[in-house]
């Protein structure tokens, strides 16, 4: 017969918690799927009823996407152009315009207007003021000229700063031209990047101080 002081005994083992062997860490894992997707934009851009899929594309698709814009092109039709930078800045995916050639005119805002560039020996960029013709009435030409002109200006700042210098712009909407080549791109878009760096790592400092504040 076991004595009592034994089946006291029995029952605090029972209500100790058994430590279990550490047998190393479980990982945990979640797979999402990545589309890499090409368009590529060659020639004349034409009218806009050519350019739908990319438009559809470009608004379905998700954060996981990659989809890459390869430009050579001369530049065309404005209207198309700018649908296509809107679509470009309205999507959830990563946009990477890819320079493999020659980007003028609507073709060089159209680079501008990506998440990320890819640049390739023996390229050229060219900015310059629109073209186009008016019709009506003198007075309805005017207002539509002025009206065009500011609308312009903003889109070129919007879409060029701080690749452009604001000169440069000036300089585009008096009616000259800018161009560069692979080498000045790079020399840019690098710049911009370690400006965006430095601007980065002084918001992180700030917030780390302010966090030691409170």
């Amino acid at each position: 017969m076991a004595s009592k002081s034994s089946i006291l005994q029995t029952e605090q083992e029972l209500d100790e918690p058994k430590s279990e062997i550490f047998r190393g860490l479980i990982r945990y894992e979640r797979q999402s799927p990545v589309r890499q997707i090409s368009y590529y934009i060659s020639g004349n851009i034409l009218e806009s009823h050519y350019y739908t899929e990319l438009f559809y594309t470009l608004r379905t698709a998700v954060e996981t996407d990659i989809i890459y814009l390869h430009l050579n092109t001369s530049g065309g039709d404005f209207d198309t152009g700018l649908q296509i930078i809107n679509n470009m800045q309205a999507s959830s995916a990563n946009v990477v315009t890819v320079l493999e050639a020659r980007a003028y005119s609507m073709g060089a805002f159209i680079f501008l207007a990506g998440d990320e560039f890819i640049v390739h020996d023996n390229c050229q960029l060219l900015f310059h003021i629109y073209s186009g013709s008016f019709a009506g009435r003198g007075n309805e030409q005017q207002a539509e000229v002025l009206a065009v002109s500011n609308w312009f200006e903003k889109f070129m700042t919007r879409t060029c700063q701080p690749f452009l210098t604001a000169a440069e712009i000036k300089d585009v909407l008096k009616g000259s031209d800018v161009w560069m080549d692979s080498d000045e791109i790079r020399r840019r878009l690098e710049r911009i990047r370690r400006a965006q760096t430095k601007l980065m790592n002084k918001a992180g400092q700030k917030a780390i101080e302010k966090k030691d504040e409170a």
